[in-house]
């Protein structure tokens, strides 16, 4: 039989064992190194995959790489990646300062609303007043107008002129001395009424 040299071998043929089992335990280790180092990068790659975490409308928690459907209230949002966590925070600060900037500005808009509407309510009130003033006036210049007629009527019939008037059919009487008292009555009525 022939001598050869065999990897790992002593040199009387026999291999050497414990070499074996080193070279076996330390391929072995390094496989359990590479197999929990891919295990760790499948189970943060299926973590980074299932960023999303949410309760539906009926209750049960659901996992996923994109966001919850719309609609899904913000209490039921129970995780979020980390890039949407600072986004949702800053938004929430955004949605916080948008807000202060608005109950700042509601009394400026108030008090400007307030003071739109206070000249609107004067103007008016100045329009209803200038509106009752001419309705005033003219009413005084219809009493002045029917003063200085019933006046002039009341002479005409104080002189004793003969005064001719149109009856219901359209014709023409005088004035007899009853008439004539009683056209004075009116007259002063009228007189009474329109000349204060």
């Amino acid at each position: 039989m022939r001598n050869t040299r065999i990897f790992g071998a002593h040199p009387g043929g026999r291999p050497d064992k414990l070499r074996l089992m080193k070279n076996a335990r330390a391929s072995s280790s390094v496989l359990a190194i590479l197999l929990l180092a891919g295990l760790s990068m499948v189970g943060s790659s299926a973590e980074a995959g299932m960023q999303w975490k949410w309760r539906d409308a009926s209750g049960a928690i659901q996992y996923s790489d994109r966001p919850p459907p719309s609609g899904t209230p913000d209490k039921d949002i129970l995780a979020r990646p980390a890039a949407s966590a600072r986004a949702a925070a800053r938004a929430a600060e955004a949605a916080a300062s948008q807000a202060s900037a608005a109950a700042a500005a509601a009394p400026a808009a108030s008090k400007a609303i307030d003071q739109e509407l206070e000249a609107k309510r004067k103007k008016a009130e100045e329009e209803k007043a200038a509106k009752q003033k001419a309705d005033e006036e003219k009413v005084a210049k219809q009493k002045a107008d029917n003063c200085q007629r019933a006046r002039s009527y009341q002479r005409t019939l104080a002189d004793g002129l003969r005064v001719v008037r149109t009856n219901a059919k359209g014709e023409r009487e005088f004035l007899d001395d009853k008439g004539r008292a009683d056209e004075m009555q009116r007259t002063q009525e009228s007189i009474s009424a329109n000349c204060n």
